[in-house]
């Protein structure tokens, strides 16, 4: 049976029910801290962006760094921040903190550097799947090879100064956490707790949102070249490990980062000749020119990894004397026996030799005749 409802009725029961819908978005309000978290909208990916100046998001960053965002969502919030500025929607509806598990590599574990993990996330979220990866490699092959922090960052001004004036540099030659802040700590004569430390890692967020912000704008301006190569060390190990013959290795990082020593047992030349050097040096090989066996000493006058290898004219790899071994600060004198990693004699020509450690690199070029 129908209930006839007066106009005073309507109203009383209306009014309940807006009460009620105010109560309830409070509610929300109030649990979301004061952001209502839900939206009616959808946006197709990739997501819109403009181009961003990297000194700004280098910054954000460094500040973010600071204060309770870390490495990753420090990357990643900068562009957030800067975006939703120029942009509004989607970005004004994406939290920063979606990125705080890579901090320290991911919740402290040391994989991948929280840094590259922000840029990285935030280019695949801009970028279609294809183009990402081209653009990912570029950020990441750069943190493998870049004296950092860079310069840039040591020189740039920030809204957060608690460790002033430029730190040490060090080339980590991998993306991953553990190495990176490991042998930057052995450089600097650091701890992993040290205010220097935690600097650099927040210098060095500046620098990666800074190289991500570089990369999609070159992108999107049709402009962009990638530059990272495949170590050329890594030559070493392809031909038995990539797909011509085991085809169990995939990786584009450098092999010698983590397997310092492959071919366990090998005789190593390598002498101790003198006491702790005031600069990094590599003499020129004696005798020179040479037949067949030559001299190269060099000397480092602090703890870390030491690369020296031997190149042909063309750039290719000929043989790797000391394969990124941890050594202490002295001065050494190797013998280079004319012959290549496979044990073959190389034949007459121009070889170079470089010498890798911290922040130094030196070639010196040297002439086998026969």
């Amino acid at each position: 049976m129908s209930k006839n409802i007066t106009r005073k009725d309507f109203l009383t029961s209306t009014s309940k029910y807006a009460i009620g819908a105010v109560a309830g978005v409070a509610g929300l309000n109030m649990l979301s801290g004061g952001k209502i978290m839900a939206s009616n909208n959808s946006y197709t990916w990739p997501w819109a962006y403009q181009t961003v100046d990297p000194e700004e998001v280098r910054v954000k960053a460094h500040w973010l760094y600071y204060n309770e965002k870390d490495c990753c969502s420090g990357v990643f919030g900068a562009f957030t921040e800067v975006l939703k500025e120029k942009i509004g929607e989607p970005w004004t509806n994406m939290p920063m903190e979606i990125m705080l598990f890579g901090r320290g590599g991911g919740a402290g574990w040391g994989t991948v550097c929280g840094v590259i993990n922000g840029g990285a996330a935030l280019i695949s979220l801009v970028v279609n799947k294809a183009d990402s990866t081209k653009l990912i490699n570029e950020l990441w092959g750069w943190y493998t090879t870049a004296n950092l922090p860079t310069d840039a960052a040591n020189a740039a001004t920030y809204l957060d100064t608690r460790c002033p004036g430029a730190l040490v540099q060090n080339i980590a030659g991998s993306p991953l956490c553990h190495p990176s802040v490991s042998q930057w700590c052995m450089v600097a004569g650091k701890k992993v707790g040290d205010a220097e430390r935690k600097e650099r890692c927040a210098r060095i967020a500046g620098d990666a949102a800074a190289k991500t912000a570089e990369i999609l704008n070159a992108y999107f301006a049709s402009a962009f070249t990638g530059t990272f190569a495949v170590p050329v060390s890594n030559a070493d190990c392809t031909p038995c490990h990539g797909t011509a013959m085991f085809n169990n290795v995939m990786t584009n990082m450098e092999c010698q980062t983590c397997h310092v020593d492959p071919h366990e047992g090998e005789p190593s030349a390598v002498a101790e000749i003198g006491g702790v050097p005031a600069n990094f040096e590599l003499d020129q090989n004696y005798p020179n020119p040479f037949n067949p066996t030559t001299n190269i000493r060099f000397a480092i006058p602090q703890e870390g990894k030491v690369k020296l290898a031997v190149y042909d004219i063309q750039g290719q790899l000929v043989s790797s004397i000391v394969d990124s071994e941890i050594m202490r600060a002295g001065s050494y004198q190797v013998e280079w026996n004319g012959k290549d990693n496979a044990g073959v004699r190389v034949s007459s020509g121009i070889y170079f030799a470089r010498l890798t450690t911290a922040n130094f690199i030196k070639t010196i070029k040297m002439n086998l005749v026969k």
